[in-house]
């Protein structure tokens, strides 16, 4: 299966980050496939390089980023929802990329479910 993923929530503020990690690390250690996770709302803090937290916390952000790596993922952060946080691509860890609403349309449609993360 295909799954297109959105994540609305921060990552320190919501459960939602955590959970859509776990998700999607247990799909694709299981066979499926991620078309897109795609960062809208609050959940574009999700992306930025500056996040640093205490050193016995987890790092949603580094996390984020070694899957991409591992396996090829498109993180896609919402321009809009990005540039009221201000952040911008100078600011986005490694893997994450900028663009548009038009990129979680097309998650929704080319995966087979869109699997929602947060409010």
């Amino acid at each position: 299966m295909k799954f297109g993923i959105l994540v609305n929530e921060g990552p320190y503020t919501h459960q939602a980050s955590d959970s859509a990690y776990l998700f999607v690390k247990a799909a694709l250690e299981k066979g499926h496939q991620i078309y897109r996770v795609f960062f809208y709302h609050d959940g574009v803090n999700n992306a930025t390089k500056y996040t640093e937290p205490p050193q016995d916390d987890r790092h949603i952000v580094n996390r984020w980023s070694k899957l991409a790596e591992q396996y090829g993922i498109d993180l896609v952060v919402c321009v809009a929802a990005a540039l009221r946080r201000g952040i911008k691509d100078e600011l986005l860890a490694p893997g994450f990329r900028i663009s548009g609403l038009g990129q979680l349309v097309e998650a929704g449609i080319q995966g087979d479910r869109l699997v929602v993360f947060g409010d």
